[in-house]
This record gives C-alpha cells, sequence and structure tokens, in this order.
C-alpha cells in the first residue's frame, strides 16, 4: 500500500490531520490505529465514561501504569489513554479549554515561532463550531462542536456559588486568553438538533463524516503501528501489526506520528531515534541520536478530596438513584439532556496559590460524584468530589523503552512531586479548594467528608495525604519537545530534527504543559499542523 501521507495514531491530532489533509482529493491519505471506529454507546453517551476511565475492563483505554513513584509513597501511577478513532477525546471528561494566553507566548518566546496567543488564536477559532456562534475568539464553522453542559446539576451551580462567597471571581469564559475565576464548563458536545447531548469526539467532529465518503482516505482500525521504515534517514511508511499478521504502508511525501505524549516518543526510539546507549541495550541500531526523545514529560498532578451527600441528584449507587438514572437515560435518548449528558466535571476554576503569580497555577475540577482512584473504587450512596491540580509543575519525568517488543507497553516515570515546590503547591490549592467546598452555598448538599481530610490539619499531615492520594488528571505533555535548541526532538513546523519526511504532531511537541486541560491545544496543534505540512508541499511543488 502507497500513500502520499501515512498517519499514525488515530486519536485527537491524528483524526484531524486525516481528515485535514484528505480535503484535497489529489493527496492520498492512511490512517493507523490500533483502536476501534469510536463509534460505541459508551463513547456516545458522554456517561459513559464512568466504564471507560477505570480500565477493567479496558474498553477502548490502554490504561497504562506509571513505574513506582518515591513522590507519591511508591504507589504507581494509573494512566488512562484513549485506545479509539478519537484517542482520549473519545473518553475524557469532554472539557473545552484552551489555556492561558501567556502559555503559548512563553512557547515563542522558548523559540517555537509560530505558536504564540495571537498566532494559535485562529487555529482554535478554525476547529470550532461554537454554540453560541463567532466572535473574536470562537469559531462558529469549525468541525468541533463546542457546548454549553446540557444538564448541568443544582450541587454544580452551588459550588460556583461557594467560590463567589469566598471571594473568587467568576468567569463566563475560560478561553479568552485569561481564564482566572470560576464557572460551569463549556464542553466538546453536539448541539445540532440530530445529535444533541452526544459525545463530539475529534473523530465524531473530524474524521467520521470523511470516512466511507471520500476515496482518498484510507483508516486501518485495529492496527498497531510497529515500526517507521526509513531509506537511509528519510521516511518512507510504517510497518504494522493486525492481530499478528505484519505489513506496510509506504508514504511517497511524509509520516506523521500522532500517537500522543507516551506512543510517540516509543515509535521514535523504537525505530532507531532516540537516546543511542539506551536503544542500544535493547538491540535497536541508533539511526540518530537524540537525546530529547522521550524526555521532558510533564502533567498535572492532582488531589482529590470527597464527601457524602444526602442530594441524590447526582450520580451515585443506590436504589433511588438507580431508579432516577433509569429516567434520565430515556431522557437522553430522547433530547440529549440529563445526567447521561454530563461531562461529570460539571464545575471549577483558575486560581492562583500565591500572591504575586502572573496566571492562576491550579485548575478545581468539580464532579458531581464520589470519586475514588479514577473511579476503581466505588462507593454506596452519593456525593461530590473536587480535584485540584498544579497547572505549571517543575518536576519532569520521561518516557522509555522497556522492551524492544513493539506490542509491549512503553515506561511511564512522570516523576510526580520529585520538586518540593509542586507539593507545597498542590499543600496550598487543597486549603483553597476544602475553604470553598466548605462555604455556606454547599451546606445542604454536605454531609461526611471522606478520605481522611479533617479540619486543623497542619502542611505535614496535607503532605502526607497527598503523598498518598494523588496522580495524575490525564495530561501528558511533552515527550518530543519543539524548539530550536540542541535536546529538542522537533523544531517550529513539527519536523523531526537529523532525518527528513517525519513529523510528530500531538501532545507531545509541547515545549511546557498548558494552563488547563490539554485536548483544545492538541486539536489547535493539529490545526497548525495540517497547514505546516501543506504549506511544505505547496513550496515544493512551487520548486518543481
Amino acid at each position: 500500500m502507497r500513500f502520499d501521507y501515512v498517519i499514525a495514531g488515530g486519536g485527537s491530532a491524528g483524526a484531524v490531520l486525516a481528515a485535514r489533509l484528505s480535503e484535497d482529493p489529489a493527496v492520498s491519505v492512511c490512517l493507523i490505529e490500533a483502536g476501534g471506529e469510536g463509534r460505541h454507546i459508551f463513547i456516545r453517551a458522554p456517561a459513559g465514561t464512568v466504564a471507560l476511565l477505570p480500565g477493567r475492563p479496558r474498553i477502548s483505554n490502554w490504561a497504562f501504569q506509571t513505574v513506582p513513584q518515591p513522590g507519591l509513597n511508591g504507589r504507581r501511577g494509573y494512566q488512562p489513554r484513549g485506545r479509539a478513532l478519537g484517542g482520549s477525546s473519545a473518553i475524557n471528561a469532554m472539557l473545552y479549554v484552551r489555556g492561558h494566553a501567556r502559555d503559548y507566548d512563553e512557547w515563542a518566546g522558548l523559540g517555537c515561532n509560530g505558536w504564540s496567543w495571537r498566532e494559535v488564536l485562529p487555529y482554535f477559532r478554525r476547529a470550532e463550531a461554537q454554540e453560541h456562534g463567532p466572535d473574536h475568539f470562537h469559531g462558529g464553522n469549525g468541525p468541533l462542536q463546542v457546548a454549553d453542559q446540557q444538564s448541568p446539576r443544582p450541587v454544580s451551580r452551588a459550588f460556583v456559588a461557594a467560590a463567589a462567597e469566598m471571594q473568587h471571581p467568576l468567569c463566563a469564559d475560560f478561553n479568552r486568553g485569561d481564564n482566572e475565576g470560576f464557572g460551569l464548563y463549556q464542553v466538546t458536545q453536539f448541539h445540532d438538533p440530530a445529535r444533541r447531548g452526544e459525545r463530539c469526539s475529534a473523530a465524531a467532529a473530524y474524521l467520521h463524516p470523511a470516512m466511507g465518503q471520500r476515496p482518498n482516505l484510507t483508516v486501518l482500525t485495529g492496527t498497531r503501528a510497529t515500526r517507521i521504515l526509513f531509506d537511509g534517514r528519510r521516511a518512507t511508511g510504517v510497518a504494522w501489526n493486525r492481530r499478528g499478521q505484519t505489513g506496510v504502508a509506504e508514504a511517497a511525501r511524509e509520516v506523521i506520528l500522532c500517537a500522543g505524549a507516551f506512543q510517540s516518543p516509543q515509535l521514535l526510539m523504537l525505530s532507531g531515534i532516540g537516546p543511542a546507549a539506551d536503544l542500544a541495550r535493547h538491540g535497536i541500531a541508533p539511526l540518530v541520536d537524540l537525546p530529547g526523545v522521550g524526555q521532558n514529560l510533564q502533567d498535572h498532578p492532582d488531589f482529590v478530596m470527597g464527601w457524602r451527600s444526602p442530594d441524590i441528584d447526582n450520580f451515585g449507587i443506590s436504589l433511588r438513584g438507580g431508579v432516577r438514572l433509569l429516567r434520565h437515560m430515556a431522557r437522553w435518548r430522547r433530547d440529549g439532556g440529563g445526567m447521561i449528558a454530563t461531562p461529570f466535571a460539571e464545575a471549577g476554576g483558575f486560581v492562583r496559590s500565591a500572591p504575586g503569580l502572573d496566571r492562576p497555577d491550579l485548575q478545581l475540577h468539580f464532579v458531581i460524584g464520589i470519586l475514588d482512584d479514577h473511579a476503581r473504587k466505588l462507593h454506596l450512596g452519593h456525593g461530590f468530589s473536587c480535584h485540584v491540580c498544579v497547572l505549571r509543575p517543575q518536576s519532569r519525568g520521561e518516557v522509555f523503552l522497556q522492551s524492544a517488543d513493539p506490542l509491549a507497553a512503553p515506561g511511564i516515570d512522570p516523576r510526580f512531586l520529585a520538586d518540593d515546590r509542586d507539593l507545597q503547591a498542590l499543600i496550598r490549592g487543597a486549603k483553597v479548594m476544602r475553604a470553598i467546598l466548605m462555604a455556606p452555598a454547599l451546606a445542604q448538599y454536605r454531609g461526611k467528608e471522606l478520605f481522611g481530610v479533617r479540619d486543623g490539619m497542619s502542611d505535614a499531615e496535607w503532605a502526607a495525604l497527598i503523598r498518598a492520594r494523588a496522580d495524575t488528571i490525564y495530561h501528558p505533555v511533552g515527550t518530543c519537545r519543539m524548539g530550536r535548541d540542541g535536546v529538542a526532538v522537533v523544531d517550529p513546523d513539527l519536523r523531526v530534527r537529523g532525518v527528513d519526511g517525519l513529523r510528530v504532531i500531538d501532545s507531545s511537541v509541547f515545549p511546557t504543559i498548558p494552563s488547563s486541560n490539554t485536548n483544545a491545544p492538541t486539536l489547535a496543534a493539529a490545526e497548525k499542523g495540517a497547514d505546516l505540512v501543506l504549506e511544505i508541499d505547496r513550496h515544493t511543488a512551487i520548486r518543481a
């Protein structure tokens, strides 16, 4: 099989790239995805994420684990990642949050020309079909439907009111470049009448409408990309494995890796691009010694509090709640509303942990249920939870090869809380979060407090509890960092250094982690990446 472009990974970025590049009928595109098509009911129904997130069983979820984390008392962290077309946008909480304008201006300041807030804003707008229509910050005609929540629970509105009672500002729109304040999140959810209330994953937005409609687009699902093929130092294709059968997708123009922060560096290393000494230990002949591959892993360390509640108008395990949930299922099928349409993390906000900071460094996510160990530990009854995460952590981790077997999981070491500044920020964040949860607006919803939190805790007690319970909030980035220095993996045009015909376009190229959820930034990066690919080809055509 020979194509102009071969894309490895059909997640958020891969779905965008395959759709955008195949818009030209003269260009042939092959997309290789290990998972399925991402159309089943647990993906389409937003509340279905409660079945997907735990990874028990592994439904559309890689369900990776980290190596033991000294900063988390030696625990292994859990790293759910989407395994289907749409990737993690098929199993996430659907929150549409872009980050702070200064995040992107810092990228430009690090030498990533073209990646400032002013320069990436058009790509956010191009992707978006905003329910409220277009304006300077939002797009109205893009593939990705962005909507207000269909039926936010009263307790979520009470959380926002509680934040206001604690003198935090309110924020009506988290996506205008300054996200400080509290409110209800917007979500990547269909708002058109035909599919109202369904999840709008990257695949549903970009890829599914093109599949079967474009003869120049080939999508291979259930197929694992195992290695990049080279002629000298030019990428020429991707080797794949489908249930033991092997094959090759040849690329006449470019190979594009969109396998995410864990598997894009893994594919590079399996193909001989990475730290030469590490590759040699696994019997892999180094093609390019790029020590930055797999380094610079950044993620938002996160801590969760929870309360039992007398309110059953949320998710929980009870007879009355079960009957109520059945009614909500019927409603969702009828008009897309009710609790089945929930993102779970309905409300939240951005706050500074200390005076003098130039922008918020903490994010809160308020959840309409008792969340314990990524929903892998269930509790009888009803309640609510709240996350707090550190938005710009100082700790840096890595992704590495555990084996030369391309079907083995990558080694993941986030090094959570390795830098004490991250722990101190989480302690301050936990105090801010608990003060909001104790505010009068939530009084009627509060029952028993869970997870060992109590009044009068010292910083040492907070630190011990955080180390015992903290983990990821699912935002890994940075392992194929773009830049112009000697450790950067890709240049600002996302071309892999030291070879030709190969790019990485996904969240692994982010030099620093955005101050927000990372799906919207990944989609914008892919939109920009498509332009970068096509611009190079236009120049090539002009020279020819």
